[in-house]
């Protein structure tokens, strides 16, 4: 059951958004290409298919990514010079993990329509996108199955057209020609290495200016790559296949193409009568080709390229304006959303600064990390099971003994084990004695509370002092657990304003007990007075290992005595039962896109 609300449904909604703004943008994009080529209507046709394949590719290319080029560079240019304050700014920022809140689901979730949609829409896409694969699949047989079946041409006038229109339009590589029994029209197959389809018995019907006409015609696209650009435009067509203007557009390709190549082979010199009717005559005898990315002679609308091609009409080359104009909006399209990125990363990061420097957080007084005096095993946290390990925030600072520094980065960050990656191997086996202590005239508690996030972004500035550590944030998709309320309700105690601690600011803080398993057996224990679900749910990724995400939709302050005796047979080494039993709660395994830390170096601290 993957219910709305889940990290599922978080992803989707996310994934449905982007593709929203890019089919908006490249759509938005495709009509400002139509106004262009509007104002380039009495010019060349080249240059209106520029436009037309530019809209194309925009759908291959969303504008975030030119935005955040723009962060970027946004990012590099506020970056301090001196590296360490850089390093320092950034480690002493809270790791981002998902709100719990954020993705809270009702407590018994029912299936729904709408539970479905983001599988049914990948459904339907699929099938789209394998549909017009297969077709464009059949039509490519048929042309494999025209040129396998051709035999080389290597003497007569067809040839000698080709050698003598391969000097006229400049065409460096040499183009071979395929004799072809199959009707298909005279077609250029091939991108690397193209070669001329020529079908036999249609030359009998030409005479020599009509076939060197043709053979021009066929020359100007393999000049021009034609046949690369309908493939790239074909994958769109595939990608995109529900949006009727990627379909459009490619009918507007087409023809522009076929009256660029018409406008080309009228320049070189050919007779405007001559040209039309020798593409009258292959019409007359072949058909056309199946495929846009086999470039032929007789596609578009002919009615209007025999009007084009008598025409009188000399196509105007582009004057300055019209070239300002094309740079202007080419300018425009690639700066815009670069400085948009500049633009909205620059007063973010002001802003981070601003709010950093308004909050900022004190070191500890004193910060001390040496080998722990016992080491006779790896310690008991986030699941593993040998020895007592003492972790404490407080009012005073914070203490730990027999902790590794994996542990003590997972306090920090506030993330679990599998939310770790990098590293020495000692990272997770050495055990270290840390004491921190706060100045006693800061009046804050670094326990679970309202300032735990500053006691997390201490112990990171500490760290990062003590051990050189330096590492960066990805996404995974990782395993996670649900924390959910079972089907009879929850069992949690409203928690007494009389039990509640009362900290230094005279505020109410949650307090938490937590009894870890000595290696034998021992039942262990959490023992809570004042604390909210989503407390409960970290408390809880402690001890299965892996990120507990509330989606209980309790709201209010619990006080509750959970004991369970581990067992290695079950995921969550036991405590699932025993939550369900005494609290009333349920771990649902799921998976999620979870933030993960990877270690880019650390350093072994030494006694200090």
């Amino acid at each position: 059951m993957n219910p709305l609300g889940t990290p599922h449904s978080v992803l989707w909604t996310a994934l449905a958004s982007g593709l929203a703004d890019h089919l908006w943008q490249s759509t938005g994009f495709a009509c400002v290409a139509a106004l262009l080529t509007l104002t380039l209507r009495h010019n060349h046709a080249r240059a209106r298919y520029a436009l037309w394949f530019a809209a194309s590719l925009k759908f291959l290319v969303p504008f975030s990514w030119l935005v955040a080029l723009g962060s970027h560079l946004a990012w590099w240019r506020s970056a301090p010079a001196n590296s360490t304050l850089y390093f320092v700014e950034q480690i002493a920022q809270p790791f981002t993990r998902p709100a719990a809140g954020a993705i809270a689901a009702p407590a018994v979730p029912s299936p729904h329509l709408t539970h479905l949609l983001p599988a049914l829409l990948a459904g339907v896409w699929l099938c789209g996108f394998l549909t017009v694969i297969l077709v464009w699949c059949a039509r490519w047989r048929r042309i494999l199955a025209a040129t396998t079946n051709s035999v080389p041409l290597r003497n007569g006038r067809e040839v000698e057209a080709l050698r003598r229109q391969e000097q006229i339009t400049g065409i460096k590589q040499r183009v071979e020609m395929l004799l072809s029994r199959a009707t298909l029209e005279p077609g250029i197959f091939g991108m690397a290495r193209p070669v001329l389809i020529w079908p036999e018995g249609i030359s009998r019907h030409l005479e020599n200016a009509h076939l060197e006409a043709i053979v021009a015609h066929e020359l100007w696209h393999v000049r021009r790559r034609d046949n690369l650009a309908a493939t790239l435009h074909m994958l769109v067509e595939a990608v995109f296949w529900f949006h009727p203007l990627v379909w459009w557009l490619g009918s507007r390709l087409v023809d522009e193409r076929e009256r660029a190549c018409d406008e080309e082979v009228l320049e070189s010199g050919s007779e405007r009568h001559i040209y039309a009717e020798s593409i009258l005559k292959v019409c007359e005898f072949c058909v056309g080709s199946p495929l846009a990315c086999v470039s032929g002679v007789t596609g578009a609308d002919l009615k209007k390229r025999m009007v084009h091609i008598m025409s009188e009409h000399v196509a105007r080359k582009l004057d300055f304006s019209r070239k300002l104009l094309l740079a202007v909006a080419g300018f425009l399209a690639i700066t815009v959303p670069i400085v948009f990125g500049l633009v909205h990363a620059t007063p973010s990061r002001a802003q981070s600064q601003a709010e950093s420097a308004s909050a900022a957080v004190p070191a500890f007084e004193s910060f001390s990390i040496k080998p722990s005096e016992s080491s006779s095993s790896t310690p008991t946290y986030a699941g593993t099971e040998t020895h007592m390990v003492r972790m404490m925030f407080g009012p005073d600072g914070f203490v730990a003994s027999n902790i590794t520094l994996q542990a003590l980065i997972q306090e920090a960050y506030g993330v679990q084990a599998n939310q770790i990656s990098g590293g020495p191997d000692w990272l997770n086996s050495a055990t270290f004695d840390v004491q921190a202590k706060v100045d006693p005239s800061e009046k804050f508690n670094l326990g679970p509370g309202p300032d735990h996030d500053k006691g997390e972004r201490m112990l990171q500035a500490a760290l990062a002092n003590s051990t050189k550590l330096t590492l960066h944030n990805e996404t995974k998709v990782l395993p996670v657990y649900a924390l959910v309320v079972d089907t009879d309700g929850a069992k949690l105690q409203p928690s007494q304003s009389s039990n509640q601690l009362i900290g230094p600011d005279g505020k109410p803080h949650q307090m938490f007990k937590v009894g870890f398993d000595l290696g034998n057996g021992q039942v262990r224990q959490i023992s809570a007075q004042g604390i909210s679900a989503d407390d409960l749910a970290r408390q809880l990724s402690m001890q299965v290992g892996s990120a507990v995400l509330n989606q209980t939709g309790l709201k209010g302050l619990y006080d509750f005595n959970l004991h369970w005796t581990p067992d290695a047979s079950q995921p969550s080494g036991g405590i699932e039962t025993a939550l369900q039993q005494q609290l009333g709660l349920k771990l649902e395994p799921q998976t999620a896109p979870m933030p993960v830390l990877v270690i880019d170096h650390i350093e072994k601290p030494a006694e200090n």
